[in-house]
């Protein structure tokens, strides 16, 4: 069986690492910035879906960065914020996916006015009515939010306090995320080592944009699944796993890795683009040496996403189908990248139960032919 995009589709896959402000649709991008008086970059949905992936395509993780200054701006507002967050659902379902969840750090859209909580309440009404939507259609999809702490910024309880009142109701756990160099995750450890103590789940970007150590640094503050994660191979010899790579093994920490954005960020070799469609056409060259195809061999644990998929004109279905073929991966070995991946969500246990007994399961059966 040819694992294309478009067959995995048609399979129930997890995303665990995609950020709210980089998956808006370039069509949305277009009518947010008419609407705000705001000037898009481009005239058309092409143009904008072109120069968000051309601007991000720069092998430098602060430059890819800069391209969110964009996408923040237009989401100042709980209408905005609610109509983005109801969008991601439905891409979500459209691409297959039936356990999601979305990540953004709620400090960044306050300009407009609104208190962290108003705007971390517009996020769960658009994903309520996506999943509401979804459900009533026949899809089955569980979808949370994580709220990200920005490594750039001084360290503040106040998610952890909105992520306590709202476990339960849509906020699933807390991440780190921002410019990885210069910013340690230690800066933090107190809001995570309280939110672990609390029973909040947290997982954290490290492995990126710096070394083993970063995220030796992440597990060290409670991190139970790493953003990333890619040079983590740094800690690898041959077969040997080096103490980071070793403790990450034993201690099943989730590598969230993004094939393509990683190869626009540079944290992982590759070919320099990531091609311009979004069904482009699988290349096993373009992932030729990424990080990935070794970690799977080795037996870490990890789950393929798409990071933004606005910027690397990608979905999740793609950056599956791109690490198949670049590693020659069986449909086995991709059902055990979901079960991972499904194993390793902050989503309530009973409900990835049912997903992986009633959905995943028996999809990949009937797709071997069992």
């Amino acid at each position: 069986m040819s694992l294309s995009p478009a067959v995995l589709r048609s399979l129930p896959t997890v995303a665990l690492h995609d950020h709210l402000d980089g998956g808006l649709r370039p069509a949305t991008v277009l009518e947010l910035s008419r609407e705000q008086g705001l000037t898009p970059p481009g005239s058309s949905a092409e143009e904008v879906a072109r120069w968000f992936h051309d601007a991000a395509d720069s092998g430098s993780l602060p430059a890819y960065l800069e391209t969110f200054e964009r996408t923040v701006a237009l989401l100042q507002t709980a209408p905005a914020l609610r109509r983005v967050a109801r969008e991601f659902v439905e891409d979500m379902v459209a691409d297959g996916v039936v356990c999601a969840e979305t990540r953004w750090a709620p400090h960044q859209h306050t300009a407009g006015g609104l208190t962290l909580d108003q705007a971390v309440q517009a996020v769960q009404d658009g994903l309520d009515e996506g999943v509401a939507a979804a459900r009533e259609a026949g899809a089955p999809i569980v979808v949370g939010q994580l709220l990200c702490h920005l490594r750039h910024l001084e360290p503040t309880d106040d998610l952890v306090e909105i992520a306590l009142a709202r476990r339960g109701t849509g906020v699933v756990g807390l991440d780190l995320a921002g410019p990885e160099a210069g910013f340690p995750a230690e800066r933090f450890r107190a809001q995570f080592e309280r939110a672990r103590a609390e029973g909040l789940h947290v997982t954290i970007h490290a492995g990126e944009a710096d070394g083993p150590s970063s995220i030796a640094s992440a597990l060290d503050c409670g991190a139970e699944r790493i953003g990333h994660g890619v040079r983590l191979l740094e800690d690898v010899r041959g077969q040997e796993l080096g103490p980071v790579a070793a403790r990450v093994l034993r201690e099943q920490a989730c590598l969230e890795v993004c094939p393509s954005s990683n190869l626009q960020t540079g944290a992982a070799a590759g070919a320099t683009s990531t091609g311009t469609d979004a069904e482009h056409s699988p290349s096993a060259a373009l992932l030729a040496g990424h990080p990935v195809l070794r970690l799977q061999e080795l037996g870490l644990p990890l789950a393929i996403s798409s990071d933004n998929r606005l910027m690397s004109r990608t979905s999740t279905s793609r950056e599956l189908a791109l690490a198949a073929e670049a590693g020659g991966w069986t449909l086995e070995e991709v059902e055990a990248v979901v079960l991972t991946g499904l194993a390793a969500s902050f989503i309530p246990e009973a409900e990835r139960t049912a997903l992986r007994d009633e959905v995943v399961l028996p999809a990949f059966r009937a797709a071997r032919g069992a």
